[in-house]
Formats: structure tokens, C-alpha cells, sequence
């Protein structure tokens, strides 16, 4: 009767090993790699960027805040100071920073060229729906607001889409920047 020795078990695992990495490789050379989706931040170049920023001076505020510890009231703020004309839109409050606040979209006194959304995603397809219908140049979303819906809806009516990222921080770093102006 022949023993078997740890040198038997040994070369076992090492063919079996070897065995095991061709066929994952041979199975790994055969899956479908998908392409990558893009990333909300890819999705429009700093040149669109800018040339939204600068083009587009009218902007309506969605789901601004008095509250100047929320980041919806420090970019109203912000935006005021660089000279644009901002409209804050929240049906529960009436004025911010000295600016009326209107209840609706419908509700402006004029056409925004950008209307700039702080409101959870799920509230995004219909304020994309009210923009498109009011004739808005740009549905932006800000930072950690993303809609895919949204994004559609826009876009099907003609919209330049911002998602994922803040006014404020692309103005700072693309015109503010630019301009020699220190913030």
C-alpha cells in the first residue's frame, strides 16, 4: 500500500491550483466588460460650464432657505454679491436676504435662464417639467441632488443640464478664478 506524503498533497494543490487560474482566466477573457457609466461630474466640460455661468445671469433658486447655515441661503448670498438677478422659490417662506420669495416657478416675475434645484431627487422630474415649461435655458442640480428622470425631461425639452455639483464652487473656480477676485 503506497503512503501518501506531503509532496503528494502538495503537487495535488498546485495542479488543482493551476488547473483553477486557467479556467478563470480562459472565463474572465470571455465576460462582457461594460463601459463605465459616466459620473454625474463628467458629464459637461468646464468650457459649458463657464460659458453657462457667464451667459445665463437670471437664475431661479429652488427650495431656498432664511436659515444662513443652509447651503441654499449661502449661495443666494454668493450669487446676489457676483451680480446675478436670483429669484428664491420655497412656498414657505416670504422673503430672504431682502428678496421676495415667490411660491412656485409660475409664480416669477420673468423667465430664469438657470433654475438651480436644492430639493431631494425625488421632487426633480416636476421642477424639470415647470422649468422646461416656463422656458429655462439650464436645469441646474446641485450637489448630491441627482435624477437621472430629471436629467431626461430636461434634456427632451431642449435644457443644458448641470448635475451633482454646486453654483457657487464652479463660479469660484471658473469665473471668480479667472477674474482675479480673491475668495
Amino acid at each position: 500500500m503506497n503512503e501518501v506524503t506531503f509532496g503528494d498533497i502538495f503537487f495535488i494543490v498546485l495542479v488543482g491550483g493551476g488547473i483553477y487560474l486557467i479556467l478563470y482566466l480562459v472565463n474572465r477573457s470571455r465576460t462582457v466588460r461594460l463601459p463605465k457609466e459616466p459620473s454625474t461630474t463628467d458629464i459637461i466640460s468646464d468650457d459649458a460650464l463657464l460659458s453657462i455661468l457667464t451667459k445665463n445671469r437670471v437664475i431661479a433658486l429652488v427650495g431656498a432657505s432664511s436659515d444662513p447655515d443652509r447651503p441654499s441661503h449661502q449661495v443666494l448670498e454668493y450669487l446676489l454679491k457676483e451680480g446675478y438677478t436670483v429669484f428664491p422659490v420655497n412656498p414657505r417662506e416670504e422673503k430672504i436676504l431682502d428678496q421676495p420669495v415667490f411660491k412656485s416657478l409660475d409664480d416669477l416675475p420673468r423667465r430664469p435662464d438657470i433654475v438651480d434645484v436644492f430639493r431631494r431627487p425625488e421632487h426633480v422630474p416636476e421642477i424639470a417639467r415647470r422649468a422646461a415649461s416656463i422656458g429655462a435655458e439650464v436645469l441646474w442640480l446641485q450637489e448630491g441632488v441627482i435624477s437621472r428622470e430629471g436629467m431626461n425631461i430636461a434634456c427632451s425639452a431642449g435644457m443644458e443640464v448641470v448635475m451633482d455639483r454646486c453654483i457657487r464652487k464652479e463660479h469660484r473656480r471658473l469665473v471668480a478664478g479667472h477674474s482675479g477676485a480673491a475668495y
